[in-house]
């Protein structure tokens, strides 16, 4: 199988993801839907942060069993450094964000009308859709890394199974892009989520063609660290909109759901021997 045909597989495993983005258009949602969505993307957010962290920390486990404590160092620091610039970087940021967006807004004394409320909303939502995609295209940036990394190393076999698995996972990742918005009762245009696709999907195709020219596990688990945080981040966000929203017993069953898929569609990437 040529380079090309290799890079067109690992696209269409990354825009996979296109498969549950148009959830986002859903017109008036109830709020039980609204919740639910939201629940599930917590589900299948904390799944990815498990199986980020695992996938990040194999090359360091394996280098402890061997004694290779250089190794060790190298990995450990770089994960380390990933996760703190993925969660806390994201909050400084969102800080920032908030902290413009109150001056911007400030008119004086008194509650603001809801009028006024609603844009802020939106634009909130829109910036944990944004974080969500972000943060799950440095996660799918690796994927495409070892998919890559297989073909490059004559492992077709493996190669093709990955863009399988990862396809299908990815499908699932739509869910968690979109459901900040469903949450609010945000309906995105079709550019939007054109745009949130690109950004989650997209890094999949590149790592596919970086992979097959690179092949470095520290740049791996750097991208793995920095998908960790920033998911990790978005899963404490979409938590305090849960509580909010109420319905403790829904939103419960619902992360069980989301974590449960998370598991079914990673089966086929387990059983190639990921």
């Amino acid at each position: 199988m040529s380079s090309a045909n290799i890079a067109l597989l690992g696209a269409v495993a990354g825009f996979t993801i296109y498969l549950g983005l148009p959830l986002g258009r859903l017109r008036t949602p109830t709020p039980r839907l609204r919740a639910g969505l939201n629940a599930v993307a917590i589900g299948i957010l904390v799944f990815l942060v498990w199986d980020v962290l695992t996938h990040a920390w194999e090359p360091v486990d394996e280098a402890l069993g061997e004694h290779h404590w250089g190794t060790v160092a190298s990995g450990g620091t770089t994960l380390a450094l990933g996760l703190t610039i993925g969660l806390a970087g994201l909050v400084q940021y969102d800080g920032w964000i908030a902290r413009r967006r109150a001056a911007s807004q400030a008119a004086g004394p008194g509650a603001a009308a809801s009028t006024e409320l609603a844009p802020k909303t939106r634009s909130q939502a829109g910036s944990l859709a944004l974080m969500i995609a972000t943060g799950i295209g440095l996660h799918n940036f690796a994927e495409g890394l070892a998919i890559g990394n297989s073909a490059a190393r004559g492992e077709l076999s493996l190669a093709v199974l990955l863009i399988v698995g990862f396809g299908l996972h990815n499908a699932t990742e739509g869910f968690g892009i979109v459901a900040p918005l469903a949450a609010e009762g945000v309906r995105p245009s079709w550019p939007t989520l054109l745009l949130l696709g690109l950004i989650g999907g997209g890094p999949t195709f590149l790592g596919t063609i970086a992979g097959q020219h690179l092949v470095n596990d520290t740049l791996s688990i750097a991208f793995l660290g920095l998908a960790a945080g920033s998911i990790l981040y978005v899963v404490i966000e979409l938590l305090a909109v849960a509580r909010r929203a109420g319905f403790k017993t829904l939103t419960t069953w619902c992360i069980l759901a989301g974590l449960l898929l998370g598991f079914a569609t990673d089966a086929v990437v387990t059983a190639a021997g990921a």
